[in-house]
C-alpha cells in the first residue's frame, strides 16, 4: 500500500489545466475555429506557457493576461484567422474556464479534515479571481495567490518562496499539486512535497532525482488517499 505524505500542512494547486480546464475555451468556440480546435487550443497553450518562461527570462514581466492575449495572437496568425470577435470571444471565456468535475468535492473534503487549501497560480489576480468566483470555489479556499504579486512566473523559486512567507510554512509543509510537468518539477527542486496530477498522459520531465514528483496520479480523486494532515 502506498504511504501518504506526512504532516501537510497546505495544498497548493497550480489553477491551469490542474484546477481548471484550459481547452475550454476553444472547445466552446470549436464551430468557429474549425475541426482543427484541439490543434488550436495545444497551440495557444504552448506559447502561453512559452511566453511566461521568455518573460521571466528576460526581466519583462507582463501578467498573465497580456500573455495570454500575445499567446493567442501568435496561434490564430499562425492558423491564418484573422478575426477580432472571435478572438475577444475566445479571450473573455478563458477568464471563465470550467473547473474539472472533481475540483469541489476534493477541496471540500480537505478543508473538512483541517487542511489548508490555496492557489497559486501565474494567472493574474483578475484572472483568478474571475475563475474561481465562476466555478463557485472561494469558499473552500484559503488563499489565492498571483504570481502578480511577485513579478515572475513559475518555475523562478521567488514565487514558490513567495506563497511560503504567505503561508508561514516551510516547504516540506506543503504539498505542491500542478498538472504541468514543468511546474510539479519545479515545486519539487524548490522542496516541497509534490503531487503530479498527469491528466494528459505526458512523459515525466528529465532533470533529475531533485526535480521528481512524489506521486503521479491522473485526476484529483486520488489525492484524499495520499496526503496525511498536520494536524490529523
Amino acid at each position: 500500500m502506498t504511504q501518504p505524505l506526512k504532516n501537510i500542512e497546505v495544498c497548493i494547486f497550480d489553477a491551469y489545466g490542474t484546477l481548471f480546464d484550459v481547452a475550454a475555451s476553444a472547445r466552446r468556440c470549436a464551430s468557429d475555429i474549425g475541426d482543427n480546435w484541439l490543434d488550436f487550443s495545444a497551440l495557444w497553450r504552448k506559447k502561453q506557457v512559452e511566453y511566461t518562461w521568455l518573460r521571466t527570462m528576460m526581466g519583462d514581466f507582463q501578467d498573465f493576461w497580456h500573455v495570454t492575449g500575445d499567446a493567442l495572437d501568435f496561434t490564430m496568425e499562425t492558423f491564418n484567422m484573422h478575426d477580432p470577435a472571435l478572438r475577444a470571444k475566445l479571450m473573455e471565456l478563458y477568464l471563465k474556464l470550467d473547473a474539472y468535475p472533481e475540483v469541489g468535492k476534493i477541496l471540500k473534503n480537505l478543508k473538512d479534515r483541517n487542511i489548508k487549501t490555496v492557489i497559486l497560480s501565474n494567472g493574474s489576480r483578475t484572472m483568478l479571481t474571475s475563475a474561481v468566483r465562476k466555478a463557485g470555489l472561494y469558499h473552500l479556499l484559503d488563499g489565492v495567490y498571483s504570481a502578480d504579486e511577485v513579478g515572475v512566473f513559475k518555475v523562478d523559486p521567488g514565487i514558490y518562496e513567495f506563497v511560503c512567507s504567505q503561508l508561514d510554512i516551510d516547504p516540506s509543509q506543503g504539498c505542491f499539486l500542478s498538472a504541468n510537468s514543468w511546474d510539479a518539477a519545479g515545486a519539487a527542486a524548490f522542496g516541497f512535497q509534490v503531487i503530479w496530477v498527469n491528466r494528459f498522459g505526458q512523459k515525466q520531465e528529465k532533470l533529475g532525482p531533485n526535480a521528481e514528483p512524489q506521486f503521479e496520479m491522473r485526476s484529483l480523486d486520488q489525492l484524499p488517499a495520499l496526503i496525511s494532515g498536520f494536524y490529523e
